[in-house]
């Protein structure tokens, strides 16, 4: 029982890399900052990164693996439990990822979570958890983040200036008289000039200059880093807690082996929810996915600060609405597609968690 665990919990991983890995960086390839290629390879080092910083914190990190509230932690302890909990998850990601969308893989674990505790003898549930954890984030995270996208956006756009660059000017002397008749020479801090390219290009010989956009696509390209890096301290310590559960391994190998799978899974499949996200709902300029990705990176700083329960998944994708909304770009269809998916994941992944409580039991 406990490898049937253990290959759970693989894929799990597996398939959360391959849904969520590039996430942080879709508004990157979306906006063409970097190509898809540039953008894999760094979304998954920035999740491999996390994912090691929360393996130099694993035994704080990695706890027992609990039942959230939903179920009691003594059934959540179980083996063969678990491993039901695990394929239905995992199952029910890997579909979603096949079909390009991005999807909660911690709704997913809720649903099995339920559907494997209705598979054993109809254990109990508490579904007045269900509301706090599930469909309370689900409704106001992407609507909050929709929102700030509608508005910010417009705002930044006024502002813009994607054709302009900073010049750091030289310092001058300056020339004082002295009391007793004598002139003295100060020299004045270096000057700041920010304007349009043409006129930059009349400055005499400045010290420095920068090119806002591409130091904007810079703030940019570090914003989609920070995201992917977050998820990985966040999501690798509750993913190896399940691996951890099989009494096989200590919680450093867990982290470790949760992280390479991670990393394959966004290697090998990650495209199909990247052109979704990068693509479909919107078309973007590097200033939308600027905006689309600081909204996210806030929101999910402010409410890990606070303790509140928020997909970083629903977020982003309804940052990228919000600013597609605010552009009048947005692919109505796609993001009915991806909320009817939203919708669908805590029964699909309870169903699947319950045929295979049903399966293991006959083993």
């Amino acid at each position: 029982m406990e490898y049937l665990l253990i290959g759970a919990a693989l894929l799990v991983a597996f398939s959360n890399g391959a849904n969520d890995n590039f996430k942080g960086f879709a508004t990157v390839w979306g906006s063409d900052t970097l190509s898809y290629r540039s953008a894999l390879i760094l979304a998954t080092v920035a999740t491999v990164a996390g994912s090691a910083v929360s393996l130099l914190l694993a035994d704080t990190l990695v706890q027992q693996f609990s039942g959230k509230g939903l179920v009691p932690d003594a059934v959540a302890s179980a083996p063969l439990f678990l491993a039901s909990v695990g394929a239905g998850t995992a199952l029910t990601v890997f579909i979603a990822t096949r079909a390009g969308l991005p999807i909660s893989t911690t709704h997913a674990l809720i649903g099995g979570l339920i559907g494997a505790a209705l598979g054993q003898h109809g254990g109990e549930i508490h579904y007045a958890k269900l509301a706090g954890s599930f469909l309370l984030p689900l409704v106001t995270s992407p609507l909050i983040a929709a929102a700030l996208g509608l508005v910010i956006y417009p705002l930044a756009r006024r502002r813009a200036m994607q054709n302009h660059c900073a010049c750091v000017l030289p310092p001058v002397s300056l020339a004082e008289p002295a009391e007793n008749g004598a002139v003295l020479m100060q020299a004045a801090a270096p000057g700041l000039i920010i304007a349009p390219q043409a006129q930059c290009d009349t400055l005499p010989q400045p010290m420095a200059r920068f090119s806002l956009a591409r130091l904007a696509d810079q703030v940019h390209t570090l914003s989609g880093a920070l995201i992917c890096f977050a998820r990985g301290v966040n999501d690798t310590p509750k993913l190896a807690a399940l691996l951890l559960a099989s009494h096989l391994f200590q919680a450093s190998v867990s982290v470790l082996a949760i992280a390479a799978i991670m990393a394959a899974g966004g290697l090998l499949y990650a495209r199909r929810v990247a052109v979704t996200m990068s693509q479909r709902v919107t078309r973007m300029d590097s200033a939308q996915g600027l905006t689309a990705n600081l909204i996210t990176a806030a929101l999910v700083l402010l409410a890990s600060k606070l303790g509140l329960p928020v997909s970083t998944t629903h977020v982003a994708v309804g940052a990228i609405a919000g600013v597609g909304a605010g552009a009048r770009s947005i692919d109505w269809s796609t993001v009915n597609n991806i909320v009817l998916s939203w919708l669908a994941t805590l029964p699909l992944a309870a169903v699947l968690a319950w045929l295979a409580t049903l399966a293991v039991r006959t083993l």
